[in-house]
């Protein structure tokens, strides 16, 4: 796919980006190179491949996931300006 400067000025004026028309055909060519680089990429043979979440083999420490109140409601509410049973209270701003 060959990118050229209508196409950058079109994708400029689309995204709003403000490129001077010196500037049209060395972004064309940048483009262009990333296009290609994307067109090598593809031709890249990832059948049987397993997805990854990183280049190292990790697992995370997992916990139990239990639904608590977290015990410390007083050290929460702590520094609240003000308190009503456990919660905070804020000014309302929506009339």
């Amino acid at each position: 796919m060959a990118i050229d400067a209508s196409t950058v000025r079109k994708v400029a004026r689309l995204a709003r980006i403000a490129i001077p028309e010196s500037g049209l055909e060395p972004m064309a060519r940048e483009i262009d190179g990333i296009m290609s680089w994307i067109d090598q990429l593809a031709e890249v043979d990832t059948d049987g491949v397993e997805p990854m979440t990183s280049a190292v083999a990790a697992t995370l420490p997992l916990r139990d996931d239990l639904v608590t109140d977290g015990a410390m409601v007083e050290r929460v509410v702590f520094n609240a300006p003000k308190t009503v049973d456990g919660f905070f209270v804020v000014p309302k701003v929506v009339e």
